[in-house]
């Protein structure tokens, strides 16, 4: 039995804006045009319940990582207080599919990877009290303080180079 998501255009509308995709992303996301997809935010027509389950997957699985990402920041600042850390987001496209294609099949776009750690960033703030700041990946500087230090590539040498843009 199917359950009726229902979305009105409004709220397609504040679903997108939420992740930070354009109408095009959205359509590339959905198997849709662009046009078909302000149509559903213009009350034109109804989104099709894939498309709108689609995003609101997509909002769960960045909702689960802000979780799980704030109560293991928690964790470790009961063993070793902080309070500013620095998180690496992705300026583009070619550049974050290099570097994480574990998140390809739950986050295929920059932008839902960049919301999530801004998403991250104001719970961060709010609940633990930790100032983030998202600090962009400069491809050649991540690659020089590697060398300088013996670093393989790794997500924890990434956040160990975005520390030192403080």
């Amino acid at each position: 039995m199917s359950k009726n998501i229902g979305l009105n255009a409004i709220e397609m509308s504040y679903l997108r804006q939420s992740l930070s995709l354009s109408a095009a992303q959205v359509g590339q996301l959905t198997n849709h045009s662009e046009a078909e997809v302000l149509a559903w935010e213009n009350a034109e027509t109804q989104a099709p319940e894939l498309a709108q389950k689609k995003l609101l997957d997509i909002d769960d699985i960045i909702e689960m990582q802000v979780l799980n990402t704030t109560d293991g920041i928690e964790a470790l600042f009961k063993k070793e207080p902080k309070r500013h850390l620095a998180f690496v987001v992705y300026p583009t496209q070619a550049i974050y599919t290099q570097y994480n294609p574990e998140f390809l099949s739950s986050l295929p776009l920059t932008e839902l990877y960049n919301t999530a750690a801004w998403r991250i960033k104001k719970e961060c703030k709010l609940v633990l009290e930790v100032d983030v700041s998202l600090i962009n990946l400069n491809v050649e500087a991540y690659k020089a303080y590697r060398e300088q230090n013996g670093l393989s590539e790794s997500r924890e040498s990434r956040a160990k180079w975005a520390a030192t843009q403080l």
